[in-house]
């Protein structure tokens, strides 16, 4: 048997909580490992339990969301986070994305949803379609937009050109095995490209490849 995707759920709502929590712990190949009611209670919580994967609350009175997954993405070996929200657009969402959340749910997604995303993710995919992040990029301030898209470029420029084509591919929303045949590369090229505009960009995932491209205005 293969070992279970272990979770923790991050919300200051001890129902939303609860629910989280009962609706994961049905599915047999995931573990509920703990739960915590504020962010700043996270980094303690992922030290003791070592989930592979937050459920992350956004707004929360003590610590926000953002600031725990700022905090906790900066450290090696973090788990990844799912930021979990009321609202499509919200700037919360898109600074965790940028802090390297790998994706958000609203908390009003049905259940099969709910379980199928922590796979994703846990399976090393992002949960996040170009169409979502061209309308969350679209909620920023022109300023920031324009000030966004200036470095953007910059980091782009950085790159080489077969770099710059892969992310462009990942800002449309392409999987390796989509890149592979529109670049005509082999599956295990383009990971060992992705790994490098990781490594260049100082990125820790794929999402924040996606929002540079963006950002850039290349996707």
């Amino acid at each position: 048997m293969s070992e279970k995707i272990r979770v923790l759920v991050v919300d200051d709502d001890a129902l939303v909580r609860a629910g989280l929590s009962m609706l994961l712990a049905g599915a047999e190949d995931i573990e509920i490992v703990g739960e915590a009611a504020d962010g700043g209670e996270v980094a303690q919580a992922v030290a003791e339990q070592h989930p592979g994967i937050v459920l992350m609350d956004i707004r929360m009175p003590g610590m926000d969301g953002l600031a725990a997954t700022e905090l906790l993405r900066a450290q090696d070996g973090a788990p990844e986070v799912i930021v979990l929200t009321t609202f499509e657009a919200d700037d919360y969402v898109l600074r965790a994305l940028r802090a390297g959340a790998s994706g958000f749910l609203l908390k009003d997604t049905p259940p099969a949803d709910i379980v199928r995303a922590v796979r994703t993710v846990a399976a090393g995919e992002p949960i996040l379609s170009p169409t979502i992040t061209r309308r969350l990029i679209g909620h920023v301030t022109d300023r920031e937009g324009d000030d966004r898209t200036r470095h953007a470029r910059e980091q782009l420029d950085r790159l080489t050109q077969r770099e710059r084509e892969v992310a462009i591919a990942i800002g449309r929303g392409k999987s390796n095995a989509e890149i592979g045949r529109e670049l005509y590369m082999s599956v295990a090229t383009v990971k060992a490209h992705v790994s490098r505009l990781l490594e260049k960009l100082q990125f820790n995932n794929r999402v924040q490849i996606a929002l540079l491209a963006h950002d850039a205005r290349e996707a």
